[in-house]
């Protein structure tokens, strides 16, 4: 089984990830990151306290680079994806960005995205969430 990043590392990327989204996603009241078999679930919260499933990120060793997979509502589960980088990994921030830009339907967060990013596998919009 795959490993978490050690304890250091799950904390400054969940304080990453706060800051990030206070400074570019006011729709988000708090993001919360939880850690399972070396994946970091990334979920925002709404300001009603709702939970929205956002990305999961696979470590790979690099406190900076992670690969991402975005949540599919559709599907109630997590689809490898790439991000507007055109790559399958990259900063949290990116990921942060290219699954809010999907959920929080703001399309200037991934203006360059690829269409996978802004489609599901099956073509039909993931849901969006109006904040």
């Amino acid at each position: 089984m795959p490993k978490n990043p050690p304890e250091s590392m799950q904390h400054h990327l969940r304080q990453r990830l706060n800051q990030h989204a206070r400074s570019r996603w006011p729709q988000l009241a708090a993001v919360d990151v939880r850690f399972r078999a070396g994946f970091a679930y990334v979920a925002g919260t709404l300001p009603g306290g709702q939970a929205l499933p956002l990305c999961r990120l696979r470590f790979g060793g690099v406190l900076h680079t992670w690969g991402f997979a975005i949540y599919l509502a559709s599907r109630d589960g997590y689809q490898d994806n790439v991000l507007p980088s055109g790559y399958p990994s990259g900063s949290p921030e990116e990921a942060l960005d290219c699954a809010c830009g999907l959920y929080l339907n703001d399309p200037t967060a991934r203006t360059n995205a690829p269409v996978v990013c802004r489609r599901n596998v099956s073509g039909s919009a993931a849901r969006s969430v109006s904040g």
